[in-house]
């Protein structure tokens, strides 16, 4: 997996790694019909309950590790359910050196594509950069160095087994807690059409197709909070690199408006090794 390419080690790997709703998740409820619910099948409906929200808020952090190297990538913006459109700011972590802070990456997310302003590499500032999410080998569930909002959900429709862990709190609200294993070539199977092939391609390029989750739902099973871990092999060093991306959504409802680049505002050269 190539994520972002180039660099010195891990700080590069990170730098570089930003490279239907059914009745029942419509209706509020209480932990004994949670304990009762087949957490796989509520998990399935997860996805479709976001869809008929229609949007939110989304914060996101991204933890990757390798070879006693951690570094955390953190992520806010906002996402368009329906139309499957978002827009995240992406700070990067300072330097090894602990001396320099990166500029904040912002991120349109788009059905098959993902656009990046302020890259770095030899990109002017004024230039975005377009990425084919189905070429990607990760599926941009770490290449933008924040997982997708909606692809984030649409993992959990590869839910294999899960279980309902109980009751807790995401800032405040009140929500249930499920823990489980997700397949992503069954999740890109039952996914929508936009996220079928970066699933596919994750499915194929992860270390393993099993994506453990957490997963935090609220009364009308929209998700708050969601875990995942991932792993894989990064292309130049061969190190194994531990990837554990969180999102948090809230807002929901909130007005979003993301506007494309047009074609003229698209680099389109050779971008600088680091």
């Amino acid at each position: 997996m190539v994520v972002w390419q180039h660099g010195r080690r891990f700080a590069a790997v990170a730098a570089a790694g930003l490279m239907v709703c059914g009745t029942g998740c419509a209706n509020g409820g209480h932990s004994g019909d949670a304990a009762a619910a087949d957490p796989v099948e509520v998990l399935h409906r997860a996805a479709g309950a976001l869809v008929h929200a229609g949007s939110s808020k989304a914060l996101t952090s991204m933890e990757m590790a390798t070879g006693g190297t951690r570094v955390t990538i953190r992520g806010e913006g906002v996402y368009d359910y329906t139309e499957r459109l978002g827009r995240l700011q992406v700070q990067l972590p300072p330097d090894p050196a602990g001396t320099s802070e990166h500029r904040p990456i912002t991120e349109l997310l788009a059905p098959g594509a993902l656009f990046m302003k302020n890259r770095g590499a030899g990109v002017p500032a004024d230039k975005w950069v377009r990425v084919d999410t189905g070429t990607l080998s990760d599926g941009n569930l770490v290449t933008g160095g924040a997982t997708d909002p909606f692809a984030a959900a649409e993992v959990l429709r590869g839910t294999r087994s899960a279980t309902y862990v109980g009751e807790a709190k995401v800032a405040g609200i009140p929500v249930r807690h499920y823990r489980g294993t997700a397949d992503l070539e069954a999740a890109a199977r039952r996914a929508s059409a936009a996220n079928r092939a970066p699933l596919r391609a994750a499915a194929k390029g992860f270390a393993t197709a099993e994506v453990p989750f957490e997963a935090y739902l609220d009364n009308q099973g929209r998700i708050r909070k969601i875990r995942h871990r991932f792993s894989f092999v990064n292309g130049q060093q061969k190190d194994t690199v531990a990837v554990a991306s969180t999102t948090l959504l809230y807002g929901f409802g909130v007005p979003v408006t993301v506007r494309l680049p047009d074609a003229e505002d698209i680099y389109a050269g050779k971008l600088a090794e680091n």
